[in-house]
């Protein structure tokens, strides 16, 4: 293999190597298999140019142009001529899904759904960070520089990560580097031929040592790329570390900004990493409560609302930020009229949780709680401050419960001004199916408590909607007529679409996120989960305030004030027996408290789990995450340890039993000799082939400062070295593997402790693994370029017609 293709090589790998990285960014991580099949398109494109061309600058614009129809033909096939070739609908293609790439690396947490949008910036990313590397390392040979770009697309995504990415992925994307810089390194030193000189090492005629300077040390040019390489080496460790940290999402802050009575909330949409908790392949205790109220099915905890509503997601609108007062102010739009009672949740948060919100009963009307946290006034909510998060917070909250009735939320008056105006804003890319489908559903209502029962009613029961958390939560301004469409979807798609119908109706409207009321372990104490993660929508009653609604099926509970009057007369029996829960706790009940008794009819709730112990629990982090940090603590020990490990191999192997032939005691005398001198190059001493045994033996024995039975060690392996090579019949000698062990005490004792341990740990004939490898592929690709010839050869005579001559 030639320099140049060796070097592409290990640039399409280091790349791909430092993109490993990204991968704990998205999911699912497929997307790295498209950017390694482009990226090798891209290198191949460039190898065909510089086979035929010395441009540089050509090689590099045939690489984009190769690049930017991969991509094309990848992402924009329909909007290109003939499939492949880019025009302008492909750039508008491209533009548009750079737009939703943007739009959802800003709402999704960490690991984002791979999104058309988010995959075209992933890929391209890589891409043109390959087209950077290549053109550096290979068009213009200098690899030391090319470890920048690798250094920006690690940095990305260990910043994207909060500074808190895997050393592993560190480790690989650096390991990457040091390739290209091998393999640079054994280019420029190939173009040097032969250089004798001194004691280096030779590998046997293979060629010597690399260039010198006069003064012994490397070259500039060697120096230069050593500090490079250690230079950003030492960026990628410390920038991470000071990038801020983005843990709630792929961009954007994860807290409040401002100073003490002020400052505004600009958070990350806590809504993005709700499919993924819905998902998780075990359940995991998150909270953990208790509470005075006689009923909990209706007893959800709410983290924030989502009010601005852009037609294509629903999103947190900046609010301004104070200090939380003693008592909560009381709830928007409440009036003395609705019947009201006071209850009081302890609330415990498992450590491994950590959120930006606080979970609270809604309405709140008191907070206890020790840390920094700030009130936001519109969603009633608490956001952490300075990094303060729920990871095993205890507070105490007092809540309404608030008991509206039928007719008053029928007879309640038009919203204020000020409300209607912000919440019954829909954008005008919104698609007209969702008013028109709005209207049909609605058509036999009167008033807008009965349009909202009926926008429930038809998603949960009527509409022939399914519960389905595999479903992609999608983007654009179409995912809502989508999932009217597709009738599938989980509490994403049912909350978006109810409160988005809501809103052309003239109803307020937002989205709140928080958790169902989670499982009974016990009298009045309840244990919520990472799947019980819910969403649902708040629509604004003048004289109730904000008042949820269900619409999902088989997840929550329906709240009272929306299903239908018990006829006059008849016993009304109560649809869910909290009661019974709590005084028999060691019973399992048939249904969940949380399901709608709509979804009972259609027979789609599960049983409960078993009721587990009263004192708190975490069933910590998945087994699979266990596994992969036990093979990851197993890869830290093993992989420094493999030099060592193939040293004492090589060593068993070369010194082991011999055998009684004449040809094998040759091998095995010869085998001790290679020992005794790979021993003396691990403890700094070059192998020198050029010089006899002999010469050898009173070389090893002056450097090495051997003195007594290990000198006279050397002289007995020499000699029967010599035996071996030069005498008609061979004496076999005895004791071989001593005198070899003897010679390895004596190089230790006249070494230091820094040598030692370098012998021990990073032992320099460990080198002949890529000698032997680089032999191998060698061979490899010499055997497939002769199989290559002689078929060109057969197949030109076979087609080559015989030319016929006319007399």
């Amino acid at each position: 293999m030639s320099g140049r293709a060796r070097l592409a090589l290990c640039a399409f790998a280091a790349t791909l190597m430092a993109a490993g990285a990204l991968l704990p960014l998205v999911d699912p991580a497929t997307w790295i298999v498209q950017a390694a099949l482009l990226l090798a398109v891209q290198s191949g494109a460039g190898a065909l140019v510089r086979r035929w061309s010395s441009a540089r600058a050509l090689t590099v614009v045939v690489q984009a142009l190769a690049t930017l129809v991969a991509l094309t033909v990848v992402f924009a096939r329909d909007q290109a001529f003939a499939g492949f070739l880019p025009g302008p609908d492909a750039v508008q293609r491209f533009g548009v899904l750079l737009t939703a790439g943007a739009e959802d690396v800003g709402q999704y947490a960490i690991p984002a759904p791979a999104t058309d949008g988010i995959r075209l910036m992933l890929v391209g990313g890589v891409l043109l960070i390959g087209l950077a590397v290549d053109a550096l390392a290979v068009t213009f040979r200098s690899a030391a520089p090319a470890g920048l770009p690798l250094l920006a697309l690690y940095s990305v995504a260990a910043g994207l990560s909060g500074g808190g990415a895997s050393w592993l992925w560190f480790l690989l994307a650096a390991s990457g580097y040091l390739v290209l810089l091998l393999a640079e390194g054994r280019d420029r030193l190939s173009q040097w031929g032969r250089v004798f000189g001194g004691a280096a090492p030779s590998r046997g005629g293979r060629g010597a040592a690399g260039p010198k300077a006069s003064g012994g040390g490397p070259l500039a040019p060697v120096r230069t790329g050593r500090r490079i390489g250690v230079v950003a080496l030492g960026i990628a460790l410390v920038v991470p570390a000071a990038l801020p940290s983005l843990s709630g999402g792929l961009l954007g802050g994860t807290g409040s900004e401002g100073g003490r009575g002020g400052g505004t909330i600009d958070a990350v949409n806590p809504l993005v990493s709700l499919q993924n908790n819905l998902n998780q392949p075990e359940d995991r205790e998150v909270l953990r409560y208790s509470t005075n109220a006689e009923e909990t099915s209706g007893l959800y905890l709410r983290l924030t609302s989502l009010d601005d509503f852009d037609g294509a997601s629903w999103k947190l609108a900046e609010r301004p930020l104070s200090d939380v007062p003693e008592r909560l102010p009381q709830p928007a739009g409440l009036s003395g009229n609705v019947s009201t009672s006071e209850i009081t949740t302890t609330i415990s948060a498992s450590g491994t949780y950590e959120q930006t919100w606080l979970p609270l009963p809604y309405p709140a009307s008191r907070v206890e709680t020790d840390g920094r946290w700030r009130y936001e006034p519109l969603g009633r909510t608490l956001v952490g401050d300075k990094g303060q998060t729920t990871k095993g917070v205890q507070y105490s909250v007092s809540s309404l419960v608030v008991n509206p009735t039928r007719q008053q939320l029928a007879g309640a008056p038009a919203a204020p001004e000020s409300v209607a105006r912000e919440y019954t804003k829909v954008p005008a890319t919104l698609p007209p199916d969702v008013r028109s489908t709005a209207l049909r559903v609605t058509k036999d209502a009167t008033n807008n408590y009965e349009r909202a029962v009926k926008l429930q009613d038809w998603f949960a029961v009527e509409g022939g909607f399914r519960y389905d958390t595999e479903v992609s939560s999608g983007t654009g301004a179409t995912a809502i007529s989508q999932f009217l469409r597709d009738k599938e979807g989980f509490c994403i798609h049912f909350s978006f679409a109810m409160a988005a119908m809501a809103r052309t109706l003239e109803i307020p409207a937002r989205v709140a996120v928080g958790f169902t009321p989670g499982a009974p372990q016990s009298a009045r104490t309840m244990s919520v989960g990472i799947r019980d993660a819910h969403a649902w929508p708040e629509l604004y009653f003048e004289g109730v305030g904000w008042t949820r609604f269900e619409p999902t099926p088989t997840r929550g509970s329906v709240p009272e004030y929306t299903r239908p009057e018990a006829p006059t007369g008849l016993p009304s029996t109560p649809a869910q027996p909290e009661e019974s829960a709590a005084a028999v706790p060691s019973a399992r009940p048939s249904a969940q408290d949380s399901c709608p008794p709509q979804a009972r009819r259609l027979g789609e709730c599960g049983d409960t789990e078993e009721p587990g112990a009263v004192t708190p629990a975490d069933s910590g982090p998945p087994l699979t995450t266990v596994l992969l940090v036990a093979a990851g603590v197993a890869a830290v020990v093993l992989i420094p340890l493999l030099p060592l490990l193939w040293r004492v191999r090589v060593r068993a192997r070369r010194l082991g039993a011999a055998g009684r032939g004449a040809e094998e005691v040759a091998a095995r005398t010869l085998a001790a000799w290679e020992e005794v001198i790979d021993t003396a190059w691990d403890y700094g001493i070059p192998p020198d082939e050029s010089q006899t045994p002999r010469k050898t033996a009173v070389r090893l024995i002056l450097l090495g400062k051997l003195e007594g039975a290990p000198a006279e060690a050397v002289h007995r392996v020499a000699g029967a070295v010599e035996q071996v090579l030069y005498a008609p019949w061979p004496r076999p000698v005895a004791g071989l593997a001593e005198d070899a062990a003897r010679i390895r005490e004596g190089l230790a004792a006249g070494a230091g402790r820094a040598a030692r341990l370098r012998a021990l740990l990073a032992p320099r004939s460990t080198v002949r693994v890529v000698w032997a490898c680089s032999d191998r592929w060698a061979a490899v690709t010499t055997r497939w370029a002769d199989r290559r010839r002689r078929l060109v050869t057969h197949w030109s005579s076979v087609l080559r017609r015989p030319s016929r001559q006319r007399g």
